[in-house]
């Protein structure tokens, strides 16, 4: 479907709640007019108005009235561009009329899902249609998944390029983290747990690691809902919260990509606490005390502060391990809060990527779509970097 003579490249659904309000503005200040030809879309015109004079985008940065209660303005909205960025969560309440519209246009796709189940309802439901209108869809492409989806992607070329194969196990863990929830995260977390109340059948594909690759099944992988102590690293270890969705989305990149990292692939996500003692009370702290999912939770519209945002950071450490017990460590680190500093600047140039991919139309993953020239557009403009450590 030839998009060229669109107005625009980018849109950004929702750019009148939290995060959408940081993906405009940081598109606003890093790209400004000499960038990409892109609007801010939402539900009211005095909304967006307001948020376009609150972040400083140019007066004349179109505004498209678009709601998810009428299905004939979302469609406007798709006809219009080459990408949709979508921040209106929870997603398995208000996504898929967006991800139709998009779909139905052959209009690419990118959001900052981490809800899988409903992922599968919509890869079982609409991925061959996505194929056929060549409109590429990008979920989870903020925090969850993208330094771990393409933390992966990279550490394995590298093992192929030292060792002449993939690593067979890669264990991914988060080294450092500085940031907060917002309301949509902990709103997304409960409409989850209210689908599964009311299906149980959702469950099981809640708990697999395969449940993204749908007719393929891997081997047992692991857990990573206990605490532990890893010799190797010389730590304990705590669960950590988002290894639900970001796991599913390595194994499902790996097998897009043709399982160019075998179909024996083990791979698992834990929070390193140091060592000892102390390092083992850290983690059983961290094992039985939500992050979110509290009464004290944010409401949607609610977020960490702008200094709590540019003062947060995260560090995750991939190791693979070889048959022969050789290994390779590659680091992934980024500034900023990652729910929202960082992510803002990934679902960005996520979209801007978009713009020159050549890839087939579907239902993938950052890491199976665009690859190695999103890790450059990160590295170049969202202050991410990607590194063999040992």
């Amino acid at each position: 479907m030839d998009k060229s003579g669109r107005p625009y490249d980018i849109v950004v659904y929702g750019a009148t709640g939290f995060t959408g309000r940081l993906v405009a503005e940081y598109l606003a200040r890093h790209y400004g007019q000499e960038g990409p030809h892109w609007a801010m879309a939402g539900r009211s015109a005095a909304k967006l108005a307001e948020v376009r004079a609150l972040i400083g985008a140019p007066k004349n940065t179109p505004l498209i009235v678009a709601d998810i209660a009428d299905p004939n303005s979302l469609a406007a909205m798709a006809q219009q561009t080459r990408v949709v960025l979508t921040t209106v969560g929870p997603y398995q309440l208000y996504g898929e009329p967006v991800l139709e519209a998009c779909i139905a246009a052959g209009t690419d796709y990118a959001d900052l899902c981490g809800e899988p189940v409903w992922m599968r309802q919509m890869i079982d439901k609409h991925g061959t249609a996505a194929e056929q209108s060549g409109a590429r869809i990008c979920f989870s492409s903020g925090f969850d998944s993208i330094p771990f989806d393409l933390g992966v992607l990279m550490l394995q070329k590298e093992a192929v390029a030292r060792f002449g194969r993939p690593a067979p196990r890669v264990k991914g863990r988060v080294r450092g983290m500085k940031g907060g929830a917002s309301g949509g995260t902990a709103a997304s977390l409960k409409a989850t747990l209210a689908a599964m109340g009311k299906d149980p059948s959702l469950i099981p594909l809640m708990q697999s690691a395969f449940c993204l690759t749908p007719g393929f099944e891997g081997p047992e992988q692991p857990s990573g809902n206990a605490v532990q102590h890893d010799d190797a690293l010389g730590s304990w270890e705590a669960p950590f919260i988002m290894a639900a969705i970001n796991t599913k989305n390595v194994h499902r990149t790996n097998a897009l990509l043709g399982h160019p990292w075998g179909t024996d692939f083990v791979y698992d996500e834990m929070v390193l606490t140091g060592p000892g003692d102390q390092g083992k009370a850290v983690a059983e702290h961290m094992a039985k005390t939500p992050m979110i999912g509290r009464p004290d939770d944010p409401v949607p519209g609610e977020g960490p502060s702008k200094e709590e945002r540019e003062t947060g950071f995260y560090d995750v450490l991939f190791v693979g391990e070889m048959p022969d017990g050789q290994t390779i460590h590659y680091g992934v680190k980024g500034r900023y809060d990652p729910g929202y500093g960082s992510t803002s600047r990934m679902l960005s140039e996520t979209g801007i990527a978009l713009l020159s991919s050549n890839a087939a139309g579907g239902i993938g993953t950052p890491g199976a779509i665009l690859g190695e020239a999103l890790v450059a557009r990160l590295r170049a403009h969202a202050e991410l970097t990607f590194s063999v450590e040992a």
